[in-house]
């Protein structure tokens, strides 16, 4: 995921607003407890979400893929007064330390948790969304977006993270199957009609689809 020099990355990060506390906690028990924490959003890509939704001010804000509940926090700085995070995971082994932090944080009455397969909740929801963030297995990335995208208002706002691989998406030799789903979904979202996109290199890729 370094497609930057690390220097340049560590001056983007210095000059990049703080985390909270709680963020900062999650972020180090993250990494000191819990397997696989490249899956979490980090200090500068948790602040692109914070400023996203910020500028969105979403009411209505929904995640496909919770892991420790850092992206979710980030997310619901932008959340209006009145608003709602539904946020959609099926590792049960996280539940009690995911719940906890919400619990701690001045969101936990707007944050909903549920540990459950999202392609079967999503459906009984009833909602329309604002902001939809993807961050869940790749296989169903393209499932995720076709279901999610009716129910965004129009100027509504899809994010999908991890979209470049690592750079895979470039590489001819890498023909894996979430390479090649994610170089699918991507020609997907730059070539439907029902969106406007912008592909970010921000950590492992966020495309950014903005519902006509």
């Amino acid at each position: 995921m370094e497609f930057i020099t690390q220097e340049l990355d560590q001056y983007c990060c210095s000059h990049t607003a703080d985390e909270n506390e709680l963020l900062k906690r999650i972020n180090r028990e993250t990494h000191l407890e819990v397997l696989q924490p490249r899956m979490l959003s980090g200090h500068f890509q948790g602040r692109v979400l914070s400023m996203l939704s910020k500028m969105i001010q979403p009411k209505r804000i929904l995640e496909i893929g919770t892991y420790t509940g850092y992206s979710a926090l980030c997310m619901a700085e932008g959340l209006s007064p009145d608003g709602k995070l539904v946020t959609i995971d099926v590792n049960e082994e996280l539940a009690a330390r995911v719940q906890s932090y919400f619990d701690e944080s001045s969101f936990s009455k707007q944050i909903s948790y549920v540990i459950s397969p999202a392609l079967e909740v999503i459906p009984s929801l009833n909602e329309t969304w604002d902001l939809v963030f993807i961050d869940a297995d790749k296989q169903n990335y393209i499932e995720y977006y076709e279901m999610v995208l009716p129910l965004v208002k129009s100027g509504g706002y899809i994010i999908l993270d991890n979209v470049l691989w690592s750079g895979k998406v470039t590489d001819s030799q890498k023909n894996d199957k979430d390479t090649v789903l994610l170089r699918k979904l991507n020609t997907l979202i730059h070539t439907d009609e029902r969106v406007e996109e912008v592909l970010l290199p921000i950590r492992d890729g966020l495309m950014i689809a903005r519902k006509k």
